[in-house]
């Protein structure tokens, strides 16, 4: 790994990985590190060329950010954890668990996709639009962001019925991700939960609360998957 990332760690317990979204860092979830703390080492990790990480050479695609991740939890002595991610963080994870099922205790994914179809035809073309401004711009930075939303992920749904450990897929009652497609996402995998919080895609900040409920209910049925 030709970087480091930066971290944010506190609490005791099973470990909980916090992956956050495209152009955000892990300050994002600052309701649920204080909620989880208490039972949970949680670990909220900056993305490569986020937040206090640095960019690094290789390629900013979702593949590097997974291959990133494990070489972080080598790098800090975990060998496997409940992984919560959201948005593009959730697609990390999601492929993260596809590729090493045997570091995976639980998923939480908030608010990911398969494919960029998965989003709504309003949120594909406001980013559209943003990839023209930072076109015109000469904005290299915010189009390798953008790019990330229009170009990926790929992944193929039939891949899911693969994954055995348990899964929570949540959203926004108003999400960014059509709700057909974040229903189809909890159909393919195997024995997953749904659940819909009040709110946009950005519910875990929004309604703490009612999210935190959720994820730390789904969380407690399955302490010790592994």
């Amino acid at each position: 790994m030709d970087i480091e990332l930066h971290y944010m760690e506190t609490g005791s317990g099973e470990p909980l990985i916090l992956l956050h979204g495209n152009g955000e860092d892990s300050t994002y979830f600052e309701h649920q590190i204080a909620y989880f703390e208490s039972d949970y080492r949680v670990i909220a990790v900056d993305s490569r060329g986020h937040g206090k990480s640095p960019r690094g050479t290789a390629p900013l695609t979702l593949g590097q950010f997974v291959r990133d991740l494990a070489d972080f939890m080598d790098r800090i002595g975990i060998d496997s954890a409940h992984i919560l991610g959201f948005s593009d963080g959730a697609n990390v994870a999601l492929m993260f668990a596809l590729e090493y099922p045997e570091r995976v205790r639980s998923l939480v994914l908030n608010g990911g996709n398969l494919f960029p179809d998965g989003l709504t035809e309003q949120t594909r073309r406001e980013i559209d639009e943003e990839y023209q401004e930072a076109l015109a711009a000469g904005d290299q930075g915010q189009l390798d962001l953008l790019r990330l939303m229009i170009d990926e992920p790929q992944i193929d749904p039939l891949s899911l019925a693969a994954l055995r450990m348990p899964v929570l897929v949540i959203a926004g009652t108003d999400d960014m991700i059509e709700e057909r497609h974040t229903r189809f996402i909890a159909e393919s995998i195997p024995d997953a939960r749904l659940a819909f919080v009040e709110g946009t895609h950005f519910v875990a900040s929004e309604n703490p609360d009612v999210f935190n409920r959720e994820i730390g209910k789904f969380l407690g049925e399955c302490q010790h998957c592994l």
